[in-house]
């Protein structure tokens, strides 16, 4: 049903869906252009993704490196690809969540939520 029980205007629900696709389009390419950082062990490894989850770079400090011990240089790293990544789970939040709700809040697919 529609308010007033008359028919939708289409001309306006097409222009409702145009700009939809406009603003999904540009929160994707800030995502895509977002780089968000991570870091792990007070600094030491430090993982930097794009708002869409890409890693793009990873810093390691030679002090996280012990030829003795690769294994916790190993934890360093993953968690700070995990906190970058959850930086740009949060931004995807913020950025998709209100344009994805006018969607019916079925999500973007690829994106977490």
């Amino acid at each position: 049903m529609f308010p007033g029980g008359g028919q939708p205007n289409m001309q306006a629900l097409l222009k409702q869906a145009q700009k939809m696709q406009q603003d999904l389009a540009k929160a994707q390419q800030e995502l895509a252009e977002a780089r968000l950082t991570g870091s792990a062990g007070g600094g030491l490894v430090e993982a930097t993704v794009t708002g869409s989850g890409e890693l793009t770079a990873l810093k390691i400090s030679p002090q996280a490196v012990d030829p003795e011990d690769t294994e916790t240089l190993a934890d360093l790293v993953l968690a700070a690809v995990r906190d970058a990544s959850a930086a740009a789970q949060k931004l995807q939040a913020e950025r998709m969540g209100p344009l994805t709700q006018g969607l019916g809040g079925g999500g973007i697919p690829g994106l977490p939520f």
